[in-house]
Formats: C-alpha cells, sequence, structure tokens
C-alpha cells in the first residue's frame, strides 16, 4: 500500500468480513434446522398475557391513534401503563444504541433513574403548553446545561445543510436523519459520564458530542444519501467515491478540483463541509481511536460500495453476497459512534453492538421493500421478491430475521425476561405499523407470501399483531412527533410564504403616488424621489404581518385594510430615508439601490420622507369601513408610534462612540425597530376592537421580536453575504455605532438573539391563537441570510 496511508483497509475490510461471515453462518444455521421456531413460539406465550388482555372502556383511552401526545402520556399514567410503556422504551435505547446488557443491576438502576426523571417531565406538562420539542424550548434546555453557543452553531448547521440539499433528494429526511445521529451521541456521552461529573465538564462533552454527532451524521445525506441518488452522474458518482475512499485510507481529504456542471455548487459546498466535519473528528480523537474510526468507516463506506453496483437483475448473488455486507455495513454504523465518543472498552458492549445490527437493517429494508424494489435496489428483501421463484436455495430474508431475533434473545441476551420484552414488543409494534399503514390485504398478501413456510410461528405472530396492545415505543413517538414537526412546519411556511409574495406583489402594485387634484402643486420631484424609494425591492415585512393578522387571525376584509398597509410601507420608507442620511448613518445603498440623498439630494430626501409620513396619515385617515373612534385611535397610536420612532434615532445619534450596556441597547433597539413591528401587529387589533389583555400580549412579543429582528441585522452587517444584503456591510463599524455585536461580541449577540426569541414564542403561548404565521415570521427573523 502506499507509503502516506494510515490503515490497512483491505485487511480491515477482511478482518470483518470473517467476522460477518461467522455470524451469518451461525444465523443460516439456525434458520436451516429451524432449531429457533419452537422456542420463539414459546418466547411469544411468554410475553402474550402482558399484551393481550381483554379491553375495557379505560384501555381504549390508550388508542394511540385518536390521541395527541400529551393526552397519550396522561391516558397511559391514567390506566398504569406509563411506567412500563417508559421502562421498555429506555430499555429499547439502552440495548440498541449503547449495547448494554439489560440484566445489569447498575444497567436497571439507570434506565430506573431515567424512566423516573422523563415520567416527572412528561406528565408535568400542561395542555396548551408550548410544545416538548420546540426551538425555544430546546434552546432552554441548551441554557440549563451551559451549552447554548453549541446549540446555536447546530442549529445554524442544520439550516445550511436543509439548505443545500440537492433538487432530487429528501431535505426534510436528510434533517431528521442528522438531528437523529446527533441526538444518539449526546446520549451515549451522558451515560459515558455518569452522574457524578463537573457541570463545566459536563458541559464540554455535551458540546463535543452534538458536534461529533453532526460531523458524522453529514455523511448519511452527504454520502449514503447522495450516492444513492440520481443527482450525479455515473462519472461523478466514480470520481466522488474515489475521493472517500483516499479520504478514509490517508486520514486527509484531497481537493475537490474543478467540479463543472450544475452539481458544481452543490459539490463545492459539501466538500467544505465534510472536510470541516472529517477534520474536527481527527481533532477529537487520540491516535488509535482515530485509526479504529477510519477502519470502521471503511468497512461502512466499502459494504455500501458493495450493495450500491449490485444490480436486481442479476440472478446469480449467493446467500451469502446478499447478506453479509448487510451485516457489515448495519454494524459498522454503530460501532464507528463508539469510536467517535472515546468509549471506554467493553467486549460485551462490542459484541453487542456488532450482533444488534442486521436486526434493525432486516426491519427497515422490510418497511421499505416496495420503494426498494421500485426504485431498483437490491435488498435481501427486493432480491427474494423478485427471484424467490426460480431460487429455491435463496433465504426468506422474514424467516431470517425472526431467526436473528430468537437468536438475540436466547444467545445474546441469554434469555433475559427484559430484553425479551423489549424485542418481541419492538418486532409486534413494527408489524401492527406496517398494517396500520399497508392496510388489512397488503399486510395478508405479504404475509402469505413472506411467512408462510413456518405456519406455526406465523398463526401466533398474525394473532398477537391482531390482539396486542401497548408494544408502543417512546423513541417512535419522538420520530414522528418530529417528522409531523418538520412536515407541518414545511407546510405552513410554504402556504405562509406562497401568501406574503402574493401580498408583496398587491402591494408594490398599489404604493407607486401618482399626481392628483389633492397634490397639484405638490414638486414633481418630491414625488419622484418617494417613489424612487417606494420602488426599491424591499420585503414589505410590516405590512404583510399587518395583512396575516388582520385578514387570517382578525377576519378584516382585505380590501379595506388597504390603506393601512400602504400607511405602514410609507412610515417605514421614510425612516430608512431618514436613517441613511448623511447626518445620521450616511449610507451609500439601500434595498439594493443607491440611497436617494445619493441619486437626488439631501434636501429632495429630507423632503420626501416628510412627504411620505404625511401620506401615511392620509391612507389611514382614508379607512372608511371602520367606525369614526377606532380609525381617530389609530391614528392616535401611529403619531405616538412615530414620535419614538424618532426618540430612539436620536439615543443612537446621540450614542456614537459611547458604550452601550446592554438594558440601553436593548432600549434603543425596540425604539428603532420594535416599535415598527409592534404598530404592524397592534393597528390591526385596534381596528378589530382586541381585548386590552391581547393588545399587552401582542406589544410583549413586538417588543421581543423586533429586538431580535435588529440583532441579527447587526449580526449580517458583519457576518452577511454582501450581494444578498442590498445595503453597505459593516456600515455600523464606519459610523461608529453602538451595536450588539460591537457591545457583546458575535456570540454573545447570538444569545441575546435567541433569549429574545425564546421570550417571543412564550408570548405566543399567551395569545393561544391558531394561526401559525407570527411563529414563521418570528424564525424568518432570526434565521434569514439578508
Amino acid at each position: 500500500m502506499n507509503e502516506k496511508t494510515i490503515i490497512n483497509a483491505d485487511n480491515a475490510y477482511h478482518k470483518a468480513e470473517q467476522r460477518a461471515e461467522a455470524y451469518f453462518k451461525s444465523l443460516f444455521g439456525q434458520h436451516a434446522d429451524q432449531s429457533y421456531v419452537q422456542a420463539l413460539i414459546k418466547d411469544l406465550e411468554l410475553w402474550k398475557p402482558q399484551h393481550v388482555q381483554r379491553r375495557s372502556f379505560i384501555s381504549t383511552l390508550t388508542n394511540k391513534k385518536q390521541l395527541d401526545d400529551y393526552k397519550f402520556i396522561q391516558s397511559l399514567k391514567l390506566t398504569g401503563k406509563l411506567d412500563p410503556y417508559l421502562k421498555r422504551s429506555i430499555s429499547y435505547i439502552f440495548m440498541r444504541d449503547m449495547g448494554h446488557a439489560l440484566d445489569s443491576p447498575a444497567t436497571q438502576r439507570r434506565i430506573g433513574s431515567i424512566v423516573g426523571r422523563l415520567k416527572e417531565q412528561l406528565t408535568r406538562k400542561q395542555a396548551g403548553q408550548e410544545d416538548m420539542f420546540s426551538m425555544a424550548r430546546l434552546y432552554r434546555m441548551a441554557e440549563k446545561n451551559g451549552i447554548e453557543s453549541t446549540f446555536i452553531w447546530v442549529t445554524e448547521k442544520l439550516n445550511m445543510v436543509t439548505e443545500n440539499i440537492p433538487a432530487g433528494m429528501d431535505a426534510e429526511e436528510a434533517q431528521r436523519k442528522l438531528i437523529k445521529i446527533i441526538a444518539g451521541l449526546v446520549m451515549q456521552a451522558i451515560e459515558e459520564m455518569g452522574d457524578d461529573i463537573d457541570p463545566e465538564e459536563k458541559s464540554a462533552k455535551l458540546e463535543q458530542a452534538i458536534r461529533l454527532g453532526y460531523a458524522y451524521g453529514l455523511t448519511y445525506p452527504f454520502i449514503d444519501d447522495l450516492l444513492d441518488s440520481n443527482v450525479l452522474s455515473a462519472e461523478e458518482k466514480n470520481r466522488y467515491s474515489e475521493m472517500i475512499r483516499i479520504t478514509l485510507v490517508t486520514g486527509v481529504v484531497p481537493p475537490l478540483g474543478k467540479w463543472t456542471g450544475e452539481n458544481g455548487k452543490h459539490m463545492r459546498f459539501i466538500h467544505s463541509e465534510l472536510k470541516a466535519a472529517f477534520e474536527l473528528i481527527h481533532e477529537s480523537l487520540p491516535a488509535e481511536d482515530w485509526e479504529a474510526f477510519l477502519e470502521q468507516a471503511y468497512v461502512f463506506y466499502q459494504s455500501q460500495e458493495v450493495e450500491r453496483v449490485k444490480d436486481l437483475r442479476n440472478e446469480t448473488y449467493t446467500n451469502e453476497e446478499l447478506y453479509i455486507p448487510v451485516i457489515l455495513k448495519s454494524s459498522a454504523s454503530r460501532l464507528i459512534v463508539r469510536s467517535i465518543i472515546d468509549a471506554s472498552e467493553d467486549e460485551g458492549i462490542d459484541q453487542r453492538t456488532f450482533y444488534y445490527g442486521i436486526y434493525n437493517q432486516l426491519a427497515d429494508d422490510f418497511t421499505d421493500m416496495a420503494d426498494d424494489r421500485q426504485g431498483g435496489r437490491v435488498t435481501p428483501y427486493t432480491y427474494y421478491l423478485e427471484h424467490y421463484e426460480k431460487r429455491k436455495d435463496l433465504i426468506n430474508p422474514f424467516e431470517l430475521y425472526w431467526t436473528v431475533i430468537a437468536n438475540f434473545i436466547h444467545n445474546v441476551y441469554d434469555s433475559d425476561p427484559q430484553a425479551r420484552e423489549v424485542i418481541l414488543s419492538r418486532a409486534i409494534n413494527s408489524l401492527k405499523r406496517f398494517k396500520a399503514k399497508k392496510g388489512e390485504q397488503k399486510y395478508e398478501q405479504v404475509m402469505g407470501l413472506l411467512f408462510s413456510g413456518i405456519p406455526a410461528l406465523q398463526e401466533t405472530v398474525d394473532d398477537l399483531v391482531q390482539h396486542a396492545t401497548d408494544v408502543d415505543f417512546f423513541d417512535k413517538l419522538i420520530r414522528d412527533r418530529m417528522i409531523r414537526n418538520l412536515r407541518q412546519d414545511r407546510e405552513e411556511r410554504d402556504v405562509f410564504v406562497t401568501q406574503a409574495k402574493k401580498v408583496r406583489e398587491d402591494l408594490n402594485a398599489t404604493l407607486p403616488i401618482s399626481q392628483s387634484e389633492e397634490n397639484v402643486l405638490l414638486d414633481e420631484s418630491i414625488m419622484e424621489a418617494a417613489n424612487y424609494s417606494l420602488g426599491s425591492t424591499g420585503k414589505r415585512l410590516r405590512p404583510i404581518i399587518t395583512w396575516f393578522m388582520g385578514v387570517e387571525e382578525y377576519g378584516l376584509d382585505k380590501k379595506a385594510i388597504q390603506p393601512l398597509l400602504k400607511s405602514l410601507e410609507y412610515m417605514h420608507t421614510a425612516s430608512l430615508i431618514y436613517d441613511d442620511l448623511p447626518a445620521q448613518d450616511n449610507a451609500d445603498f439601500r434595498r439594493g439601490n443607491p440611497t436617494l440623498h445619493r441619486t437626488y439630494t439631501t434636501a429632495t430626501a429630507e423632503l420626501s420622507g416628510l412627504y411620505l409620513t404625511q401620506q401615511a396619515v392620509a391612507e389611514q385617515a382614508s379607512l372608511q369601513s371602520f367606525d369614526a373612534k377606532s380609525v381617530l385611535q389609530l391614528i392616535h397610536y401611529s403619531a405616538n408610534v412615530t414620535a419614538d420612532m424618532c426618540r430612539g434615532q436620536a439615543m443612537d445619534l446621540q450614542t456614537k462612540g459611547e458604550h452601550l450596556t446592554l438594558e440601553q441597547l436593548n432600549e434603543m433597539c425596540f425604539y428603532k425597530t420594535g416599535l415598527g413591528f409592534e404598530a404592524a401587529l397592534m393597528m390591526p387589533a385596534i381596528l378589530a376592537g382586541a381585548n386590552e389583555s391581547e393588545k399587552h400580549a401582542l406589544k410583549q412579543f413586538a417588543r421581543h421580536a423586533g429586538i431580535a429582528f435588529q440583532i441579527k441585522d447587526d449580526l449580517l452587517d458583519v457576518e452577511g453575504d454582501p450581494s444578498e444584503l442590498g445595503k453597505s456591510p459593516f456600515r455600523d463599524e464606519k459610523n461608529n455605532n453602538s451595536t450588539f455585536v460591537s457591545v457583546l461580541g458575535i456570540e454573545a449577540a447570538k444569545k441575546e438573539m435567541w433569549e429574545h426569541y425564546c421570550l417571543a414564542m412564550e408570548t405566543l403561548q399567551v395569545l393561544k391563537h391558531n394561526n401559525p404565521f407570527l411563529k414563521h415570521v418570528l424564525n424568518y427573523f432570526v434565521h434569514r441570510g439578508y
């Protein structure tokens, strides 16, 4: 081999292959003589009494389909089933992710401790309280553990990865996998460190686990999924695969080189991000663990490559060729994690981790076999379905799955009752979910094809799938919630973006001011200058917020509030004109164009700002569909807001060069920015006659959302892409302005932004609005790139 290589890749793969061959030979023997069948039927009979009972009225409360997550948990508590549900779920995680022996007293104590804490947290949650998986709640958890900066880092990374997933791949699934892997490494790290660890050391280890989880998790969307997709051409796949192989045998990521074509941009990002991730793992591991990582990673990569080149039409693959790569990739993917977290050596854990892989992989392949077959992918299931009629020597993969289960219960976990409870509950639960998803007819068709060779076992399993209850798992609830949340967020965001675009387009068409009898004496250059500022490509955030608040939340007429939308944009544009003047920020660009005073004159800009302010009042006075008292109240409120915004700008000018306190900075930014968002919420609330408590909550939300928006603006001024910002970068630094970045620094400014994000989100819980648009507005405020 080349002297620059770190590992002997062929030798590492050969040793792993020998181990997999021995494991497969054992499974093959058990399957061939069906020695496992009677033992497994007995296991199922022992398992049955706890899961097949006469259903009472109260037991129907635990029907998951009819309940939301909170009510489901409460129903389990009410029926006395919460403790076994959580114990089964946590035991499964200890088995699957950590390879622990469940009969160990130490493991049982640890599981009991986690179950107790989790039960307390889940049952304490009040109906209507903030979702346990919301970003605000997760940030609060990070804050409690002193890892806010790492949480912010990984959130930014996840958003960046989602934005850079090539078309033709599933961005939602990529994000879910990344989150799952990060959570898995964090959990492993927590178990390795124990309970008596110093808080600072705990924070450091949690931070490292999150960063390493992200680094390792990237391989799934950007290596496995990418190579499995049709995004890359055959030539590009070969080139990329060779680059990965070189990386794993040398420990060094080679340069990407020139990558032309439509995938060039994606590949430059992917290469850059994977390179940084690979180097992070390298820096975190001792030399011997680094080599172990490279060896396990190579085994995983090579077994995937073996699988990837298989052709479903090929009729000659042996059972060994079908199953040994499956054992290799499924076990290596789990053993890699132990090498990454620098886990203590434990031969028993390593063995259980190795044996577990194929059990999980065969379960996943069963679930995905229809999609895999349609996509032409070779798995034990798709290959069997394609060729079993001509190839009587092929092992039935579903029967092997049950062989693995029996082997796991008796030979790996020594017939431990808790291991039996977990493994069989998981198996029956998977089949119940498959049946519910595919329907009774499809389920019977599949079972008739894949399970008819062992009628006694099939009859027992079918009966349990039909009648067993209490086989749910908490990790499935979390996964389903995560998928549901990601999908719902995407759908709501798409609706919000589409509607916001429509509102923006409609508003842009009505914003230009034309000559009329009322302003016939007005200097045309003032009107022209005002229209120049209005015509620039603005986000129109404030009127868009007002539209959603007025139309979607309060049911106000779209046409009736059109003057209000115009008035808000006139007011905001006027404030930007003044903000850009030489006597204030002296800006050269705004909304991608030269500022108004650069294009015309300073005097014209000043007059145009005054003119737009008066036009805003005129528009408010034309709100004819509402009672006069409400309109007068709105105009009065608007005048006070304008005065307070001037106060904020004056504070900004008077404090140039001064080092403001955080309290002073928050106050100034609220007057400069937060009040504009408050007006966008309060004006439709005033017209709709909202009560005082709701108005107070809206003001609180606007305050925190507005400050979060301003902090993001300050961050973008130093971190943003100038081509996307639409205004001059580093303007605050040039003008010697106090900003959240200059006062706190980038990292602390991000924490402050998230603090206000959380406070705004928590205020939304008080409002209890059904429409999610404010949530998406707030998410845009903190995640936007311009």
